[in-house]
C-alpha cells in the first residue's frame, strides 16, 4: 500500500468511526427519550 493510499484508506476509517459513533450516540439518547416519556406517564 502507497503512503497515498494508506492515509486515504485511514481518512475514510475516521469518518466511519465518526457515522458509527454518531448513529450510536442517536440510539443512545432516542432511548433515553422513549424512557422518560414513558416513566412520565
Amino acid at each position: 500500500m502507497t503512503p497515498d493510499e494508506e492515509t486515504e484508506f485511514k481518512r475514510r476509517q475516521k469518518a466511519r468511526n465518526y457515522v458509527v459513533g454518531g448513529t450510536l450516540l442517536f440510539f443512545a439518547v432516542l432511548f433515553y427519550a422513549i424512557t422518560m416519556v414513558r416513566i412520565g406517564d
